[in-house]
């Protein structure tokens, strides 16, 4: 059995990110000793491994909700997690092309401005008139 400080070195979770996963219903509130500490079993650890890993990979709760649902179910088949694996990573691919486009402009700007003062400054005249981007970033 683990306390909360030990499952949180060991996974890398923060005690009040625990407490809120517990919560959300992530994790079930554990076991409690007579002196009320929280006790947590090799099963919540592996637990608090999983949504570590799944957030660090930007899953949302939601997500990481249906997967340990789909999770407590070994032999059904997985289209519901490659579907939200699917799903998530086609949200990243977007989010990289706005990435990209933003990257692009803001690299724009800082080239264009040739100025030795404020008063002058290409960059300020762009973040203070959308109109002289390129695109809807």
């Amino acid at each position: 059995m683990f306390s909360i400080g030990q499952i949180s070195n060991r996974t890398g979770v923060k005690v009040p990110t625990i407490r809120y996963y517990e919560q959300m219903g992530l994790i079930d509130a554990p076991e409690r000793s007579e002196g009320n500490q929280r006790r947590y079993s090799k099963k919540e650890l592996d637990l608090l491994s999983f949504i570590k890993h799944a957030r660090d990979l930007g899953l949302s709760i939601d997500a990481i909700r249906d997967l340990i649902r789909l999770n407590a179910h070994p032999d059904t088949p997985c289209a519901g997690a490659d579907r939200i694996a699917n799903e998530h990573l086609a949200s990243v691919r977007l989010r990289i092309q706005q990435l990209q486009r933003l990257e692009s402009e803001l690299s724009r700007i800082a080239k264009s401005c040739k100025a030795g003062v404020v008063k002058d400054c290409y960059v300020i005249r762009a973040l203070s008139d959308h109109s002289l981007c390129q695109d809807d970033h």
